[in-house]
């Protein structure tokens, strides 16, 4: 599976090698170097699935500026970029300071607001920098604690698969909203996670993905990947879910997530929360797979989640066609809060909670 960054120690061009779209490969961290010069790659996201091309960013502001964009996206791999981000931070004397690296971590911070991943990480990189402070060995900390991110990030998606996988074992057909692989996370994703987990065992399903306007995540990315590692998959206008439901072809629902709050309401991709109503009315289960730390304990409910809204002509004006007369008015969140009790079951690297409210993933967290 294809991971949609790496930081590297040295030469960027180390990063990504000729077989890094292969089915079972990965794009692993390069072996650091004596250069002194780091470098984090990402696989450009708003060019896929026409051109598969990195983008190399050697400044914080330039990782800022991919994670706006949406060169990198997926609330895993958010986070893990923001990590490394922090690795690259220089005072305007070109050092490396105890005050850039708060800086550049307050600075990733108002990137994007609703994912929680990202703030997550971003505390694990300012608990290194106020636990160490000044000195020679402040910058190789911070970077294996980035590295540390990332694998265990590796890990979460490898027991999110498994969890799920037992979820999914009977089901010849799952729909999937937004993308919520490889490319938003590491190796497997977490949504898709179960997907890939089954299709190593010699379970292959067949996956319906909704093209998740108005960025096409779903048509763009999903169907990408899916079809790298061989997995069959169909591409549908988000119009479409509830016909194709009330079908009975649907055997379940998956998707990811970027905040879930302590209730369980989750926060995922625009067009999340009418899928999951639309799987309720015809009694197709509806999952939602993610990592510990997407999970947000501190917000009693969804109400609380902040929502992004971005720029109107991703609506109005898609790759510069324009759709919408200018004197219109264009509303675009990035994404909508499910409410808990349309959740069949969260799964996350611990295991499965079914019918989620606060009391079960309190203990959830607490027994694990």
């Amino acid at each position: 599976m294809t991971e949609t960054l790496s930081y590297i120690r040295g030469q960027a061009k180390q990063c990504f090698p000729a077989d890094a779209l292969s089915a079972t490969g990965n794009s692993p961290l390069a072996a650091p170097s004596n250069h002194d010069h780091d470098t984090l790659v990402l696989i450009d996201q708003t060019r896929l699935p026409a051109d598969f091309v990195t983008v190399e960013c050697g400044t914080v502001e330039q990782v800022f500026d991919a994670i706006v964009r949406l060169v990198v996206r997926g609330a895993p791999a958010i986070g893990i970029a923001a990590g490394y981000g922090v690795c690259l931070a220089r005072d305007a004397d070109g050092n490396r300071s105890p005050m850039a690296y708060l800086e550049a971590i307050d600075r990733l911070a108002g990137s994007r607001p609703t994912a929680v991943n990202l703030f997550w990480a971003l505390e694990r990189m300012r608990t290194v920098v106020e636990s160490v402070g000044a000195g020679d060995g402040l910058h190789h900390r911070l970077v294996a604690e980035a590295i540390a991110i990332h694998d265990e990030d590796r890990q979460m998606c490898k027991a999110m698969g498994r969890h799920g996988a037992s979820l999914l074992s009977e089901c010849e057909s799952v729909m999937t909203h937004c993308n919520a692989g490889g490319l938003a996370a590491s190796m497997w994703g977490t949504a898709l996670a179960p997907i890939y987990h089954l299709h190593q065992s010699g379970h292959t399903l067949n996956v319906f993905a909704d093209e998740t306007r108005p960025l096409l995540q779903g048509a763009r990315l999903t169907a990408w990947e899916l079809s790298q590692a061989g997995i069959p998959v169909t591409v549908l206008t988000d119009s479409m879910a509830g016909s194709l439901l009330r079908t009975g072809r649907i055997d379940a629902a998956i998707v990811g997530a970027d905040r879930i709050a302590a209730n369980g309401d989750v926060a995922n991709k625009i067009g999340t929360y009418p899928l999951a109503v639309l799987a309720s009315y015809h009694n197709v289960p509806f999952y939602v797979a993610a990592p510990s730390s997407t999970f947000d304990p501190k917000l009693a409910s969804g109400d609380l989640i902040p929502i992004e809204q971005r720029h109107r002509d991703e609506v109005a004006r898609p790759y510069g066609v324009p759709l919408v007369p200018d004197a219109a008015k264009v509303i675009n969140p990035a994404f909508d809060v499910t409410p808990a009790e349309l959740v069949t079951a969260l799964i996350s690297e611990r295991g499965v909670v079914r019918h989620p409210n606060r009391e079960k993933l309190a203990k959830h967290f607490e027994q694990a």
